[in-house]
């Protein structure tokens, strides 16, 4: 048996409850007593009272515009959706606008008398006024019982999934060791392990919504008004901080970082330790000692995988989705022979587009010109299309290489055809520099921190007064059937002639398909900002969608702030062909396999000093050649063994580590001899 009472209120929401006396059903509710949220109550059994459907008006904020209008709300319990329509006659039609409730949020809010706020997990939101405060009461209970009963439910689903997740691992590891049907088999650790990264899925699905449901119902609570612009959709993204400890990719701003990294400010003018008598000897590196270097960075594809499969499916299963991997010893064989800050030299394979920044004739002309750069510089650094992992550096380890550039292969990858002047001048140069001679550009890498993993690597040209200084702190995370790895940090160049500075982050990477035969891809929006001048780029590395689309996608543009003009687009693949477009008309393809590279130069192994990559790993990489795995798992068994013991010794001395490169300044990284601090 039901009642229906229709709430009702003017446009200043004031009202009062009436109730249909027109049948007799309906004139019992008279004598009962009022329950909270009985806009629509069945008085048949009390367990219905956490199962009430609630109707009747309340004033929802359309948009700054239409302000407050009123909608008649239908909350289906049954459903988990709150529904509302334009009046009450057209709630037989198709809702104007629904949330579901499940994982949502619903608080009060003081910015209007009997005011409340509904958040949904997906970020949509509905901005509620009641007719009084019991209304008000009435809704927000009934609304936040529905809401936990949904995700109750949930939770119990989860459990009995874990349940029965558990059952299944349990009987896997229950078989014997050997046999037709062992707990080794392939295929059951196959299926143990896609069991345990679903199970995570579900798990990590609830935790991202309620995390949402939090951040949404905080920043309702705490904002202003804002309408939409249409009376159907209420969209809300949660803001971007920027005072979070590290940058991280995609949200640095040119406000943040403006007066972050000032060449001459105290900080950098004080630092004694550039005196220091060990720090001094260490850029002792007889350049003649260096020959060039004849490693081929290719890697062949994963052969052993096959053989190798159950130890990769056993370590699959026993991951959790989202797990951090920074300590999680993965196997020798799906390593790279080479260690991360050999890679990180590897991104410098063109030094001559990098040489060619600096000669830019204008501000616009040098960002475009570094974007260039940036976007051609990938393919070379993360060479080849398996994913393998470079071997995981060690604290204190370094490596140091140098590029021999001849001055007349300098030049940009474009020239402006708007500017003819600076494009003249620069031929003259490109003439005058032939048969100069070469310019030396130096690299210093080093991993300067253990826990977090960070490294540091500096680049710089005094001959053409550049340089660029970046610290990366690389976080693994397991996201089921792929590994991603984020480069949490930033790098400043510094065209020391023109005074400008160009902050930029690094794309994360992601190794796909681990269960067959992995590649790699980026992905996430970086940022390049150069405060100065007020040109910024913003570049996007696409990551391919799960069914069609295309790898390795990029596009950027760059912007001149001060007048929102877009100066430059570009977009193609960053390990193929690129396509760029100027505000001038002119167009410019890129074919990044086929650009030059300059091979580095480096000292040979009995040169080089103990904790420098290639002596530091050499009996790893060796072992690795000559396809002996077991040989190879020991050797770093042994690197990472004595640097637990050097650390724990540090610990009982309360002796602190000390880079030999790099000091801290902040929550950076900078190369302790700078070129800018020797202007």
């Amino acid at each position: 048996m039901e009642k229906t009472l229709n709430v009702s209120h003017s446009e200043s929401s004031k009202g009062k409850w009436t109730a249909d006396l027109g049948n007799p059903a309906h004139r019992q509710a008279r004598s009962g007593s009022y329950s909270p949220g009985s806009g629509a109550v069945s008085d048949t059994h009390p367990s219905q009272t956490q199962k009430r459907h609630l109707e009747g008006v309340l004033n929802k904020y359309t948009n700054l515009l239409q302000g407050w209008q009123n909608r008649y709300f239908v909350l289906d319990p049954e459903l988990g959706q709150l529904q509302y329509f334009i009046n009450e006659h057209s709630k037989n039609q198709k809702p104007r606008g629904s949330l579901p409730l499940i994982g949502s949020s619903v608080a009060p809010s003081d910015e209007f008398p009997y005011m409340f706020t509904v958040c949904a997990a997906n970020g949509d939101f509905f901005k509620l006024r009641a007719c009084d405060a019991r209304e008000q009461q009435m809704w927000m209970t009934q609304l936040q019982l529905c809401a936990r009963r949904h995700s109750d439910g949930s939770a119990k689903v989860m459990s009995q999934a874990e349940g029965q997740q558990k059952n299944l691992v349990n009987s896997i590891e229950s078989l014997p060791s050997r046999g037709p049907l062992s707990s080794l088999d392939q295929d059951l650790l196959l299926l143990k392990a896609t069991s345990a990264a679903t199970l995570s899925c579900l798990g990590e699905c609830l935790s991202i919504l309620q995390h949402n449901v939090c951040q949404a119902a905080q920043h309702i609570t705490h904002s202003h008004m804002q309408g939409s612009n249409t009376d159907n959709v209420s969209n809300w993204s949660r803001p971007k901080t920027t005072s979070e400890g590290h940058v991280k990719i995609g949200e640095l701003t040119c406000n943040n970082t403006a007066t972050t990294h000032q060449p001459h400010s105290p900080l950098h003018r004080n630092k004694e330790r550039l005196k220091d008598t060990e720090n001094s000897s260490s850029e002792s590196v007889d350049s003649s000692e260096e020959i060039t270097d004849t490693e081929d960075n290719e890697e062949e594809d994963l052969g052993v995988l096959d053989d190798q499969r159950s130890i990769i499916l056993h370590l699959l299963s026993q991951l959790k989705l989202g797990m951090d991997l920074t300590r999680v010893v993965l196997p020798t064989f799906i390593l790279e022979k080479r260690s991360l800050l050999e890679m990180y030299a590897n991104f410098m394979a063109h030094p001559d587009v990098f040489l060619a920044i600096t000669s830019g004739a204008t501000a616009e002309e040098r960002m475009i010109r570094f974007v260039e750069y940036y976007l051609t510089a990938f393919h070379e650094g993360r060479k080849g299309a398996v994913a393998k992992k470079p071997y995981n550096p060690i604290l204190g380890e370094s490596f140091q290489c140098s590029w021999d550039v001849p001055q007349d292969k300098v030049r940009p990858l474009r020239t402006t055809s708007s500017s003819p002047a600076p494009a003249a001048a620069h031929s003259t140069q490109t003439a005058s520099n032939e048969g100069l001679g070469s310019y030396r550009l130096r690299f210093v890498a080093e991993q300067v921190s253990h826990h977090p993993p960070v490294s540091g690597f500096y680049c710089e040209c005094k001959d053409r007064q550049i340089c660029v200084n970046t610290h990366v702190w690389t976080k693994s995370k397991f996201m089921g059937m792929s590994i991603g790895v984020s480069m949490v940090g930033e790098g400043v160049l510094h065209l020391l002639e023109h005074d400008e500075e160009y902050v930029f982050t690094l794309p994360s990477a992601y190794a796909r398909s681990i269960l067959t035969v992995p590649w790699v891809e980026l992905g996430g929006k970086v940022s390049i900002c150069c405060a100065k001048s007020g040109y910024s780029s913003t570049v996007t590395f696409h990551t391919k969608p799960f069914y069609g689309g295309k790898v390795h996608r990029v596009t950027a543009e760059v912007k001149h702030n001060p007048t929102g003009t877009i100066v430059c687009k570009a977009q193609g693949e960053w390990n193929g062909t690129l396509e760029f477009t100027y505000s001038s008309g002119e167009t410019k393809v890129i074919d990044t396999s086929k650009l030059p590279v300059i091979k580095k130069k480096i000292r040979p192994l009995e040169k080089q000093g103990q904790y420098e990559s290639r002596r530091l790993w050499q009996r790893v990489t060796a072992a690795l050649k000559a396809g002996d795995i077991d040989a190879a798992s020991e050797h770093k068994h042994q690197l990472e063994e004595k640097q637990r013991r050097e650390g724990k010794q540090r610990t009982a001395s309360s002796t602190t580590w000390k880079p030999k490169y790099f000091i801290k300044e902040g929550d950076g990284w900078v190369y302790h001899n700078p070129l800018w601090k020797t202007k």
